[in-house]
């Protein structure tokens, strides 16, 4: 009887600790799988120059950081930086 209790316990034990490493291989999927669109929406963003098709490289001016083409010199902002930009260089 004390054999068979120990057997018991011890596909408990093992149930338990898989069902652990489940859920936590789980968690790391998903930590990778946001990671990774993460940087896949980030190398989207930059993208491509919407004039000559050139990938844009980033660049810091004043402190902020805008798209720039190497290929034809145009400079593209987000959504908010070119008040920012304005407000940095008259302060």
């Amino acid at each position: 009887m004390n054999d068979e209790k120990d057997r018991l316990g011890d596909k408990l034990r093992d149930k338990q600790r898989g069902d652990e490493e489940r859920y936590f291989a789980e968690l790391d999927r998903a930590k990778i799988e946001k990671l990774r669109q993460e940087r896949k929406a980030s190398e989207k963003e930059l993208g491509d120059c919407p004039r000559c098709g050139a990938t844009l490289e980033e660049s810091e001016h004043f402190g902020v950081l805008v798209d720039g083409c190497p290929s034809c010199g145009g400079v593209w902002l987000d959504n908010g930086e070119l008040q920012l930009l304005q407000e940095l260089q008259f302060t």
